[in-house]
């Protein structure tokens, strides 16, 4: 099927065959036996490097357990836009990364106006990110039916 569509393209435009395809808007894709790999690795370093944080020492959690947010937690932000910016550079990232979901979705509830607290809450992610970049998530090649099931607390999610 993909063969038919590239002839029938190469009969009205010039393409090039680059091949398997490895890197595609910030996502590293490798393909096996068993199915396909993505992976972020690279881009969730150059989230780390951005934000001055990639010699930081790593963290085992991407949140405290307990951590109650609300909208006035902390001192507002000089610059909020630095806090907009990494949200939506996390958000990008959980297309691989579902482990980091939870932590990102109540970070950004906090967008429109960003404290302290919530900026240090999203620094500990990045040194969750720091200690696990590298996490792929693989799609089989088999015809399985696999059902996740979750059970995260979202009764708190009223910031």
């Amino acid at each position: 099927m993909i063969h038919m569509a590239k002839t029938m393209l190469q009969q009205h435009f010039k393409l090039k065959d680059l091949g398997d395809l490895k890197f595609f808007l910030g996502l590293e894709l490798s393909k096996s036996q068993e199915g396909i790999y993505l992976c972020q690795r690279h881009y969730a370093l150059a989230i780390l490097e951005d934000s001055g944080i990639l010699a930081c020492k790593p963290s085992a959690i991407p949140m405290e357990a307990n951590l109650k947010l609300h909208a006035e937690s902390g001192t507002k932000l000089q610059d909020p836009s630095i806090y907009r910016r990494l949200i939506g550079r996390l958000l990008y990232l959980t297309i691989s990364r579902p482990d980091i979901c939870y932590a990102v979705h109540k970070l950004s509830q906090f967008v429109s106006n960003p404290h302290t607290d919530h900026m240090n809450a999203a620094t500990l992610l990045l040194r969750y990110l720091k200690q696990h970049c590298s996490q792929e998530v693989h799609t089989s090649n088999r015809n399985l039916f696999s059902m996740i099931y979750s059970t995260w607390d979202f009764k708190n999610s009223t910031g």
